[in-house]
């Protein structure tokens, strides 16, 4: 029987990716790619030649139910983000749910994601912890960071390089400048970065210069 399967990618090393995972990959008969330029370098190294094609968060409203039929059809479609796991702040949620609403079956490889790597090194509590994801730009902002104030668990949080210090500062605001906290970047690459400090040093720190790669905020929760 045909199925869904979603296969975790490596988030920046690219030997971060298991036997089966490619074994996946080679075996499907189309992968649902993020960005087919990133997942094509992927691909070549491991002489993968399943044919792609685009799912993003651009088109994914409009293209689930015709890739879950396709399943239902006798199709076996592999899912993959540009890095980590898909549906993990990424593409993946709408199209498990119509899968799974038409009976199709959906599983989900191990592998890798940002926030675990990201929350072992910043040296808080690991349990409990709660995954924020990216927090809203505008709306519903300010009502995420009063939430995430309150709870007494490590938060963990994604965000853009460009954003970084703004966020640490709404962070600060309203959770505290004297929290412990640690920014992670780069995680599995050559220039692999995770700073701890309180969120008043981590913003005194980042707002010296650029800051590139994909960030992941961890604070301590509210005693």
């Amino acid at each position: 029987m045909a199925k869904l399967t979603l296969v975790p990618t490596p988030i920046g090393n690219l030997e971060d990716i298991t036997l089966r995972a490619i074994r996946i990959l080679k075996e499907s008969d189309l992968i649902l790619a993020e960005d087919t330029r990133t997942t094509s370098v992927l691909l070549k190294r491991y002489g993968v030649t399943t044919r792609m094609t685009s799912h993003h968060k651009f088109n994914e409203h409009q293209a689930v139910e015709a890739f879950a039929q396709r399943i239902l059809k006798g199709e076996n479609i592999a899912l993959v983000s540009d890095a980590g796991t898909p549906g993990i702040s990424d593409p993946g949620f709408l199209l498990i749910r119509a899968c799974l609403k038409l009976g199709v079956e959906v599983e989900t490889l191990p592998g890798p994601s940002a926030f675990i790597p990201a929350l072992l090194n910043s040296g808080l509590p690991a349990e409990p912890f709660y995954f924020e994801g990216f927090l809203p730009h505008k709306k519903g902002r300010q009502t995420r960071l009063k939430f995430l104030s309150g709870l007494p668990c490590t938060l963990i949080i994604y965000e853009s390089p460009h954003r970084l210090v703004k966020t640490l500062e709404s962070l600060a605001l309203n959770l505290g400048e004297h929290r412990m906290a640690s920014v992670s970047r780069e995680l599995s690459k050559k220039f692999e970065e995770t700073r701890r400090g309180t969120i008043r040093e981590l913003i005194r720190h980042f707002c010296t210069g650029p800051v590139k790669g994909e960030i992941v905020i961890v604070v301590q929760g509210k005693d």
